[in-house]
């Protein structure tokens, strides 16, 4: 009998393709589910995508393999992002890796640093693909625990009582990513003197920074981020590029170096009017994620009146694509997501897939029309008076 890898005993399906499955099979039996749960953007990319995309499939090398680092022109314009919107100078030559998207950007990174056996700090709650990545190679996942009480940030006194003899690398997510907390630069400072103190790769996952922000962060603005520290970026939240699955890896050239290793064994580089577009997009100014964050704001009240409704509490100051809202009853809120589902046909992300600090929580995606909004409001109020 053929045996599949060991490897995959400790790695489950990641949630949200097993769950929209289950949304999927209640839709297709005809119920009107409204997804309140994934942070896949809705609204329209720049019209500079289909002005350009149609002139690059018309070049010469458009269907041809590609560089493994990208072209020059997407490398030149992902780091001038940096200089104009983080203040932040990346040599586009070599400090700068093109990807296929953030997530493949996590398994390279893993991949390129870590042996089998070595520890990684992984927050809780935090992405699940950090976990499902270090479990995958064979590494030994160290969760640490972030709390509304210190803004959803490194305990660093907790971190330092830790056994750190084995651990390789730190993940952190900043603008985050499940609750919304802002990048606290002096925290954050003191993590970057934690992780040179130990010799810990730092990991800044860094997808949300232009969306209700706003100050723009990135972990290179901090004193000596370079010497220790790599930073993710993705397309596909800022410029509703999803499906276009564009990101990139920045940080210092040896160990960009590193990660291209792996890469160029991996894949033959992205298509070639998807990097030319990207590079144009690349060029907005401001006033593009200005009027993005418009439509957030206006959602994410109809969002705040939802959990109102839901009698949970939030944070108005919080970032990103979601709202991070905890039930003040001592219950799990993975059964009120379900009750959610099954009587009020509205998905909501329970938050213990974050990680066992989530338990409390309900994570709401502002990536939803305003109509299916209100729609969501009249059908919490109804099971409202329904329970009560």
């Amino acid at each position: 009998m053929i045996q599949f890898s060991k490897r995959l005993a400790q790695t489950e399906e990641y949630y949200f393709s097993k769950k929209l499955k289950e949304v999927k099979a209640l839709k297709e039996a005809g119920k009107p589910i409204i997804n309140l749960g994934i942070g896949s953007p809705d609204l329209s990319p720049p019209k500079a995508v289909f002005q350009n995309f149609e002139t690059a499939l018309q070049e010469t090398q458009a269907f041809q393999y590609q560089a493994y680092r990208g072209i020059d022109e997407l490398r030149n314009a992902m780091s001038n992002f940096y200089k104009i919107h983080y203040a932040v100078q990346l040599d586009a030559e070599d400090e700068i890796l093109p990807l296929m998207g953030s997530k493949e950007g996590i398994m390279l990174t893993s991949m390129a640093f870590l042996n089998e056996g070595d520890e990684v700090l992984i927050p809780n709650p935090g992405y699940p693909t950090y976990a499902a990545v270090t479990k995958l190679l064979n590494c030994v996942p160290n969760y640490y625990a972030l709390s509304g009480d210190k803004n959803w940030h490194p305990d660093l006194a907790e971190l330092q009582k830790k056994d750190l003899s084995k651990v390789k690398m730190m993940w952190v997510n900043y603008p985050n990513m499940p609750t919304g907390a802002d990048a606290d630069r002096s925290q954050l400072q003191e993590i970057i003197n934690f992780a040179i103190q130990h010799d810990i790769l730092l990991v800044n996952d860094n997808p949300y920074s232009m969306i209700l922000t706003e100050n723009p962060f990135s972990i290179f603005q901090l004193t000596n981020a370079k010497k220790i520290a790599l930073e993710l970026n993705s397309m596909s939240k800022s410029f509703n590029l999803a499906g276009f699955r564009v990101g990139f890896l920045a940080g210092k050239s040896d160990f960009i170096s590193a990660v291209l290793k792996v890469k160029s064994n991996m894949d033959s580089g992205m298509f070639f009017p998807i990097q030319q577009t990207a590079s144009k997009v690349l060029k907005l100014d401001r006033t593009w994620f200005e009027e993005l964050n418009t439509v957030y704001r206006k959602r994410r009240e109809w969002v705040w009146k939802i959990a109102d409704q839901l009698n949970l509490d939030y944070d108005k100051n919080s970032t990103g694509l979601f709202v991070w809202a905890k039930q003040k009853e001592a219950k799990k809120a993975a059964d009120l997501a379900d009750q959610l589902l099954y009587e009020a046909n509205l998905f909501v992300t329970p938050g213990h897939i974050f990680g066992s600090q989530g338990e409390a929580y309900l994570r709401f995606s502002l990536c939803v029309v305003i109509d299916d909004l209100k729609t969501s409001l009249e059908r919490v109020q109804k099971l409202k008076k329904k329970v009560l």
